[in-house]
């Protein structure tokens, strides 16, 4: 049988408007027994996903779990990006068992969902399994999650994957949702956030733009 390629995105792929982002206890207690990965990557991967969720102007769910009585603040590189937005605060460990999370997803219309947040093997495992259960599709963005060990966080992920959630990472997911240079309107925009928070890939980018104007796509040199 004979394949034709064309060049057309696979229906895989995320795009900024095809699903909502639901971001789940990005709490500063749950972060302190967070081992898998450290506190200050977490953190900056965090905003890169708000940011990058927020510029794009992706469905965004923000929740917490027990916020007042117990595991404090949403980070604020969340807020930062998504200011004045509602936070869902819960008293259930499973996200998805809250009904009023439930009827914010169900008010968007999405039947892809992607999700970040701490504990994995308690605040994502959760609410992924339940929404897979309910037919629809999820995707994780990995290291926006953390647990109390790599182990735990591994053998969530696991979990996650052989149930059929497709995984992925912070920096991966605003690639994808630019996925072209050509695109002018967000050009900026994403290239920016890389440099704030893209680690050495954005630090790549401040050089190259400083030293040579270099510039993807052949856009205009910008600092």
């Amino acid at each position: 049988m004979t394949i034709t390629a064309t060049a057309t995105p696979g229906k895989l792929l995320v795009s900024p408007k095809d699903h909502a982002l639901i971001m789940i206890d990005h709490q500063s207690q749950m972060a302190f027994a967070t081992h898998s990965i450290d506190a200050t990557t977490l953190r900056t991967n965090t905003a890169l996903v708000a940011h990058a969720a927020a510029g794009f102007g992706v469905s965004t769910i923000l929740t917490t779990v027990a916020e007042k009585s117990f595991s404090g603040p949403i980070f604020s590189e969340i807020t930062e990006a998504f200011p004045g937005a509602e936070v869902s605060d819960r008293t259930s460990m499973n996200t998805w068992e809250d009904a009023n999370v439930i009827k914010r997803v169900n008010g968007l219309g999405k039947t892809r969902l992607v999700f970040c947040g701490l504990w994995t093997s308690v605040c994502i495992v959760g609410p992924t399994l339940s929404a897979l259960d309910q037919g629809f599709e999820v995707y994780v963005i990995a290291d926006a999650c953390g647990d109390v060990s790599v182990e735990a966080h591994q053998r969530a992920m696991d979990r996650m994957v052989q149930a059929g959630v497709r995984p992925m990472t912070s920096l991966q997911y605003m690639l994808e949702l630019q996925r072209d240079w050509a695109r002018t309107e967000t050009y900026e925009m994403t290239t920016g956030i890389a440099k704030k928070y893209g680690g050495a890939y954005g630090l790549g980018i401040i050089y190259a733009k400083t030293m040579f104007g270099a510039s993807e796509g052949g856009h205009s040199a910008a600092a």
